[in-house]
């Protein structure tokens, strides 16, 4: 919160009504006040992060610093945490635990196992951010990990974002509420309706114009629940200190606006998914301005604003013309759109269409796009930095200020993985590049989170620095701080896994297992991409030192997430050595070494879903039962559920090009749906030897999913079984046999 009185005798009145600590800067007008008494976000904030040692903190404002600086000192016996916003005072809180109490919170794995009296640092510490922007979040992001979100989730995020430093998040939840609103105020209705709004697990892909109605329709109690998350959610994020980000209007339009609107310019789009048209209104229609001024003036009034406001019109679409005119024209009048509803308007642009359509967007384009707009009103987001920097091809995007950022994870898949040298060297290369013109901020814009921790503890670990960070070093007190203690034996194991799996050379994102494939004799499928960046029997001696450092590090959580995830790595590789065996055998016509490596493949995948179930991390479970739960009423339910199967297996219909796009190494997932897949393709195989025919299989196999999206069936929310015990056992199991049949895995061809 920030006091900006006219008169000294307000503000006096105002550090005494909110108990300012630092009274002597409550002289200096515009300073901003922090406050401390019991119930504040603050002391909220510590009793959430830290409730038992909460009474050892006090928070202090930090006269004459901005909201990108913090302090940490030892003051009257407490710890105290100094800053000027809830952002700050949070990345004080966590740069103490992980510097001076060696504790680390992350998705998966925490550690808070700190003694008692927590030690007070012995001289004062002052860190400034180099970054005025700290982004967070992908639209992806709010499906692939965050659909069936409730608050309380929201909550421990919001912790996450503020400790880790974030202060300008993407905030679209709810946004259906509001569009809602903005058609029905012209006339439309729910049936006009609903073949427009998607369900919720595909809100990422509607909201970015790619499709229509899938998943749907979507019911009024989803609105109006999400309109009032979306007040929670940005309410704490502003508490905090935060800007959140919000959308604005791109002209995508329902079916229906022909009926309402028979003479708008409308242009067909298709996103080439099976999905069926969607419309966009020309931005030069006066119906762009108007629509787009009544969307920001009712989200304003229903969420408020900060003033940031997202908008990409052409998403993995191409624009109608690549003239350089056409393209200034159309991004000045989207620019003057917002202007009309909020004159402070700044454009926040995802970058990604520089990208992933490279082939149209080249230099007169991205000139012509970027250049109607000022410099200081657009924040372009180089939405994928760590893979291919567009700055370096753009001038830093010709003046505009922007913002460097990792994407590392595409559609939720489970892979260790990672480009962990270059984030620890490249964002602050870029700051000291002479050639990174209005580079402003950092950001995390993966398609999902909730795993590969490291990589965004390293990431989050630039925001308060501005030389390149020394991975080795870094790693130790990593390790350290979420195990408990500083091991050889691991240290040794990390530099193995930096040289394999975080090494994050040839392939775009992390390796899949061909296990999560719709079964086939390849060695591969689109999209569930068995291409490494390594050799499997590299990873091994990584695994070797895990294992026997077990027994040392029983009560680590951040330990046995690791040790589970090393252990699922290894034994989804080791499948596709397996299953190229199959393939050897049918081709050499040997059916006794076919079933021998088919009934192998199918207690590997067994193996796997019992391992996993041991981790909450890896349930199917709670994505289930977190989609029924937003339901009012069984039809609800049933369409939640289906719409959170259908996500993570097929994406969308039974002939969708995306299926596997976010195949999940789930308990649950591997036992209930890769497994029986698996075993349908080994009968129809042995069923039709020597003549099997995989077109056939595949159109099969297709009704057979479909239906398996259409169940209803609970599975369990709660992990099982002793991980330590199961790792050691598959790893007794299997160690020995990995070696030989990987190294005489034949040759992949792939050229996907």
């Amino acid at each position: 919160m920030i006091l900006k009185p006219k008169y000294k005798s307000v503000l006096k009145l105002a550090c005494c009504l909110f108990l300012i600590a630092g009274l002597n800067s409550c002289k200096k007008e515009k300073e901003p006040e922090i406050q401390t008494q019991e119930g504040t976000p603050y002391t909220s904030l510590l009793k959430r992060v830290v409730p038992e040692y909460a009474d050892q903190f006090s928070i202090d404002s930090l006269p004459g610093a901005g909201d990108q600086t913090f302090e940490i000192a030892a003051q009257d016996g407490k710890i105290s945490l100094r800053g000027n916003n809830g952002v700050a005072i949070a990345s004080a809180l966590y740069y103490y635990i992980k510097e001076y109490a060696h504790g680390q919170i992350t998705w998966n794995g925490t550690n808070l196992n700190f003694p008692d009296t927590l030690p007070l640092p012995e001289q004062s510490v002052r860190k400034e951010s180099p970054y005025e922007y700290r982004y967070y979040l992908n639209y992806c992001t709010f499906n692939y990990s965050m659909s069936w979100w409730d608050w309380e989730r929201w909550e421990k995020e919001i912790d996450w974002m503020a400790l880790h430093g974030i202060n300008m998040p993407l905030a679209i939840t709810g946004e259906e509420y509001i569009w809602d609103e903005v058609y029905k105020s012209y006339g439309f209705t729910d049936e006009d309706l609903n073949d427009f709004f998607s369900g919720p697990s595909y809100f990422s892909w509607f909201w970015m114009g790619n499709l229509d109605g899938w998943g749907g329709p979507l019911p009024q109690s989803w609105k109006e629940s999400h309109r009032d998350l979306q007040k929670k959610i940005l309410q704490r994020s502003r508490e905090l200190g935060m800007k959140p980000v919000l959308p604005a209007f791109t002209g995508h339009v329902p079916a229906s606006f022909k009926k309402f609107f028979p003479d708008a310019n409308l242009k067909k789009t298709n996103w080439g998914n099976d999905f069926g048209d969607t419309y966009i209104l020309d931005a030069g229609d006066p119906l762009f301005a108007e629509i787009g001024k009544r969307f920001l003036e009712k989200q304003e009034e229903v969420f408020g604003t900060d003033h940031l406001y997202t908008a990409d019109t052409f998403n993995e679409n191409e624009p109608p013309s690549d003239d350089p005119q056409y393209l200034g024209e159309l991004s000045e009048k989207i620019f003057e759109g917002m202007k009309a509803a909020d004159p402070e308007a700044t454009w926040v642009m995802q970058g990604w269409l520089f990208y992933s359509h490279k082939d149209f967007w080249k230099t007169p384009q991205i000139k012509g796009l970027l250049s109607t707009v000022p410099d200081d009103r657009m924040i372009i987001l180089d939405l994928a930095t760590e893979i291919e920097p567009v700055w370096k091809q753009t001038e830093a995007f010709y003046g505009k200020q922007w913002i460097w950022n990792m994407l590392h994870n595409f559609g939720g898949n489970i892979s260790m993985f990672g480009r962990i040298e270059t984030v620890a060297q490249e964002p602050a290369k870029a700051l000291s590049d002479s050639t990174s013109g209005n580079l402003k901020g950092i950001g995390l814009t993966m398609e999902a989170i909730e795993q590969n921790p490291v990589l965004y503890e390293l990431m989050t670990d630039n925001t308060w620095r501005d030389t390149p960070i020394e991975l080795k070093p870094w790693l130790k007190h990593y390790t350290r701080n979420r195990y408990g203690a500083v091991n050889d034996s691991i240290t040794k194991a990390w530099d193995i896994l930096v040289e394999t799996a975080y090494n994050g050379t040839t392939i775009r994102d992390g390796a899949e297992s061909i296990i999560a494939a719709r079964p086939t004799f390849e060695g591969y499928r689109r999209w569930a991409r068995t291409k490494m960046n390594y050799d499997p029997l590299d990873l091994l001696p990584a695994w070797d030192l895990f294992v026997g450092a077990s027994d040392t590090f029983k009560n680590a959580d951040g330990f046995e997430y690791d040790l589970v995830d090393l252990t699922r790595q290894v034994l989804a590789n080791y499948g596709l050595p397996v299953q190229q065996q199959m393939a050897i055998a049918y081709r050499n016509n040997d059916q006794e070494a076919f079933k021998k490596h088919s009934e192998e493949l199918l207690t590997l995948i067994s193996d796997l879903d019992q391992l996993l179930a041991t981790r909450k991390d890896f349930l199917l479970g709670p994505w289930i039962a977190d989609a029924r739960s937003w339901g009012t009423t069984p039809e609800e339910k049933a369409l939640y559920e289906r719409n959170a199967r259908d996500l993570i297996t097929l994406w969308g219909g039974p002939d969708n090009p995306l299926h596997e796009y976010s195949c999940r190494q789930w308990s649950g997932v591997l036992n209930d749906f890769y497994k029986p897949r698996w075993q349908q393709f080994i009968t129809d195989v042995q069923a039709d030897w020597g003549n099997f025919d995989q077109e056939a299989f595949d159109e099969k196999i297709k009704q057979w999913e479909w239906e398996w999206v259409n169940k209803e069936e609970s599975y369990p929310t709660e992990p099982s079984g002793d991980a330590y015990q199961i790792a050691k056992a598959l790893y007794t199991k299997y160690r020995s046999k990995i070696t030989p049949i990987t190294k005489i895995m034949p040759p992949i061809d792939y050229n996907y």
